[in-house]
């Protein structure tokens, strides 16, 4: 799920927010399970930084085949963190950005085992920006690790939709949307205010959740469009309707629809995006009962939204 642009956002400096010092603690969190190589090519990225990271901490889901080798072969100061419960993206991020915070870092940088910095100086970049702009978190552009120049997740600006690099060109900063955790940058102040990932929703939403407490927090926070970080395209999921006016998400894998449908559910419940609830019934309505006349498809999507409003967590 991409979070919802919000067009509000407070002009003054925000207090979770102070100044991006040389001298300050940046520690990456990535979080892994059972993808060896494609982790290997996210730490040659973040070792490749010209602002180098202070420490790394990789969170294994996946410890029955154990990532320890990759990470010492990374060459960067890191920590290996194996959880022998898979604790999801969620929770990973969670337990690796609170031990993050317990090894002093005054910044937070997210990256995931499957996407990577863009170029060598994307962290710099994120830094700069939040500097000039008194951001408490700031990300890059996502974009498609196929074609860099395309956004891996596209973006809705009023009733547009934007999809290209070049559409945010001459763009300082796109206030008070970000993409996480592909890239996030997080001041530690502001995970004071929001916390961290909420391990219950495993993952799917999780990123949303946390966007969501950002806004009601009255964080300063946004995307740099000079930074960029590659991931694979995640339109596949969603089916256009309406002549292609709206989409519908619909994973697949019965597992991920599992989570999402379940997840999207608990989050219509909670305040700031309570408005959502019933355009997504109409939504889901259409793209299940007339668009794919799928009336046990239907009645999936609402067991599991109920679910997630009840708060009944229990994974399938």
């Amino acid at each position: 799920m991409t979070p919802a642009h919000h067009p509000d956002v407070a002009p003054s400096p925000d207090p979770a927010a102070g100044p991006a010092s040389a001298g300050e603690r940046v520690v990456a969190v990535v979080v892994t399970r059972h993808r060896r190589e494609l982790l290997a090519g996210s730490l040659a990225a973040i070792a490749g930084q010209t602002r180098p990271v202070d420490h790394v901490v990789v969170v294994d889901n996946g410890p029955d085949r154990s990532a320890a080798d990759v990470v010492a072969a990374s060459g960067l100061p890191a920590t290996h963190l194996p959880s022998e419960r898979n604790l999801g993206g969620a929770g990973g991020f969670a337990y690796g950005m609170l031990h993050a915070l317990a090894l002093g870092a005054d910044w937070v940088w997210c990256a995931d085992d499957d996407g990577r910095p863009a170029d060598a100086t994307v962290l710099a970049t994120l830094l700069d920006a939040a500097q000039r702009h008194g951001l408490a978190e700031v990300s890059p552009l996502v974009t498609d690790m196929a074609d860099p120049e395309r956004l891996a997740f596209p973006l809705r600006r009023g009733l547009r939709w934007r999809r290209w690099r070049s559409d945010f060109a001459g763009l300082d900063l796109l206030p008070a949307y970000a993409s996480l955790f592909n890239g996030a940058l997080f001041r530690a102040e502001a995970l004071d205010v929001v916390g961290v990932p909420d391990y219950r929703l495993f993952f799917r939403g999780d990123e949303t959740e946390v966007h969501r407490r950002m806004l009601r927090a009255g964080l300063r926070f946004g995307t740099c469009p000079q930074a960029a970080y590659l991931h694979p395209e995640g339109t596949t999921e969603f089916a256009p309707i309406l002549g292609g006016r709206l989409s519908a998400q619909y994973p697949a894998d019965e597992v991920k629809r599992y989570f999402t449908y379940r997840n999207r559910g608990y989050l219509m419940a909670q305040p700031g995006m309570r408005w959502l609830r019933p355009l997504e019934t109409v939504r889901f309505g259409w793209f299940f009962l007339v668009s794919r006349r799928d009336r046990a498809g239907w009645r999936e999507w609402r067991r599991l939204t109920r679910a997630g409003r009840r708060e009944r967590f229990a994974r399938p």
